[in-house]
């Protein structure tokens, strides 16, 4: 089985304008991915606003922030095993951020060591 990482980008303030209803809809939709996903799903977890982010940056520059200066941010990601990249996108389709215009899931390969 390989791993992916299941990066998943929004705009914040799309995020912050949803209502306890859309939220109680969103989180359920990420749930009926957990359930379809089972055990493939190694980890996850929702990230807080990119407000709250500090950036690292060569030499030795810390910056409030996220990295990118870009409307949409990092809000989660999943660690997920798979047979393989077709079955990383066919679990990704599930998610609801890949139907919301303001937002994407970026599937990406993990480097294996060993």
């Amino acid at each position: 089985m390989a791993k992916y990482t299941l990066l998943i980008y929004g705009d914040p303030a799309q995020w912050d304008a949803m209502t306890p209803e859309q939220w109680k809809e969103h989180d359920g939709a990420h749930e009926r991915f957990r359930a379809a996903a089972g055990r493939r799903v190694v980890g996850g977890e929702q990230l807080e606003n990119g407000g709250s982010a500090t950036t690292l940056r060569a030499p030795g520059v810390t910056t409030d922030g996220p990295y990118a200066e870009t409307k949409e941010i990092l809000g989660g990601f999943y660690l997920l095993e798979a047979a393989d990249l077709d079955e990383a996108l066919a679990l990704a389709a599930l998610l609801p951020e890949v139907r919301d215009a303001h937002s994407a899931v970026e599937i990406r390969p993990v480097v294996e060591h060993g």
